[in-house]
């Protein structure tokens, strides 16, 4: 299980150098804008939720993967517009930033997440209002 986690960590850690790499390849191809485009959604997001200490519970992984596009792409917005306006943007200068912070990131614990502190299921006894029985005179 903890091999697992590493391997995890390792492969986002390392993530946003392959998209750098990736970006050195002929304008235009897939295999140049995929891998950076999929870094800059998810790398640095998933490299600031992922790596929880215990694991994560099956609710929590789709709350982690739900937020690290957004975190993700606010630390690319972030970065682009700190580029621009000291009038050094590229995109080696735009990814080596993010690869960097990923990498950094990834080896930290993870930021909690309240889905995975609280276990990511319904109480017991908490039936959704939709399905639940009624008696004579409730409702209609």
């Amino acid at each position: 299980m903890n091999t697992t986690r590493n391997r995890i960590r390792g492969a986002v850690a390392v993530s946003g150098w392959l998209a750098l790499a990736a970006s050195l390849l002929p304008g235009g191809s897939p295999l140049r804008w995929l891998p950076v485009l999929l870094f800059v959604c998810l790398g640095p997001g998933l490299a600031l939720l992922h790596p929880q200490p215990s694991g994560l519970r099956p609710g929590a992984r789709l709350e982690a993967f739900a937020l690290a596009a957004p975190i993700s792409l606010s630390l690319a917005s972030l970065t682009a517009t700190l580029l621009f306006l000291v009038e050094g943007f590229s995109v080696t200068a735009f990814l080596v930033p993010l690869a960097a912070f990923t990498t950094v990131v990834a080896l930290l614990p993870g930021l909690p997440l309240p889905a995975a502190t609280r276990g990511a299921v319904e109480p017991e006894g908490a039936a959704s209002f939709r399905f639940r029985k009624r008696g004579p005179g409730d409702g209609r």
